[in-house]
């Protein structure tokens, strides 16, 4: 599924550019020939070709339903890597992006109630839940926390969905969000959606600590710290189409290795976030380190990250 999603690159036309917050622009996007774009559900992403070396990832904000029309929000990150910097200051309306997906890595699961909580930028997948949730009229509450509410991005579009409660929590009056007054006993049919910060996703993970398995999904926007005592040893890399052998030594990253060795992979975190840089296993157990695939994906063993994975065994045969 990964590879089929992550392959289709396409020409989308800047329609609008629009300032929904303090350092955070929003991107209409349509395309050239005023054609459909693909469909796409809540927690959905693209990744944006920005120039060499700047594939960015952006979840889709806008209102699933709408077919001909992609909305993406980005928060100019000072100390980013140029990406956001890129768009804030050099992309305007008319320009040409391009973009490739939509993908799915954090889909919107079906339940009676959802509890939905967003830090900062993080509202951008977040929203466009809500949205869904709201029109199909199943109870919903949003816990909606940032450094001041000027910062917020969306909030007079979240004040108008019908059927939840939206808590808007802006640091500087009222301090952090008390997670554990929401989220400290489960609740029946409920579901918790969370999107932020790497602190604000481990206090939302801890408060939840006694809901039940698989009622808690989150996003990371960045990475978590490695545990220390990770094994990252030495091993070889088998490529099945060139038959190349590269040996992976033990700290590199895979994905140095295979640069070094002239293989071009398109990734942007390097962090194992955004599954750009995912390739396919033939044979081998990989050692996941990522915080994108699924339980089951990681089982099955059939795709991996190799900007953060590595493998379990010596050898290990990679579909490129």
């Amino acid at each position: 599924m990964i590879a089929q999603e992550i392959d289709v690159w396409r020409t989308v036309v800047v329609e609008a550019t629009d300032s929904r917050a303090d350092d955070v622009v929003a991107l209409t996007l349509r395309d050239p020939e005023g054609q459909h774009l693909p469909a796409w559900e809540p927690g959905a992403h693209i990744d944006v070709d920005l120039g060499p070396g700047l594939i960015r990832q952006y979840s889709l904000c806008g209102d699933p339903r709408t077919a001909d029309r992609w909305r993406i929000a980005v928060l100019r990150e000072p100390r980013g890597r140029g990406g956001s910097a890129r768009i804030h200051d050099h992309v305007r309306v008319g320009d040409r992006l391009r973009v490739r997906g939509p993908r799915n890595r954090f889909p919107l699961a079906d339940a009676e109630r959802y509890f939905l909580v967003a830090g900062g930028i993080g509202i951008t997948p977040i929203l466009a839940m809500a949205t869904k949730v709201a029109a199909l009229g199943r109870p919903w509450t949003l816990l909606y926390g940032g450094r001041t509410r000027s910062s917020m991005a969306f909030l007079d579009e979240l004040t108008a969905l019908p059927g939840g409660e939206l808590i808007v929590v802006p640091q500087d009056e009222f301090g952090l969000p008390d997670l554990d007054r929401y989220l400290a006993v489960p609740a029946d049919g409920t579901v918790v959606y969370c999107c932020g910060p790497g602190p604000m996703l481990s206090a939302v993970e801890e408060a939840c600590g006694a809901w039940p398995p698989g009622t808690l999904h989150r996003e990371r926007f960045s990475a978590e710290v490695p545990q220390p005592d990770a094994d990252s040893g030495s091993f070889e890399v088998v490529l099945k189409r060139s038959g190349l052998r590269l040996a992976v030594p033990e700290h590199e990253p895979l994905l140095d290795v295979l640069e070094a060795s002239g293989i071009e992979l398109d990734n942007s975190c390097r962090a194992g976030i955004c599954g750009t840089c995912a390739v396919g296993v033939v044979s081998g157990e990989p050692d996941h380190r990522d915080d994108v695939l699924t339980d089951e994906e990681r089982e099955r063993g059939e795709i991996m990250l190799p900007c953060v994975s590595r493998s379990r065994g010596r050898v290990l045969v990679l579909d490129l």
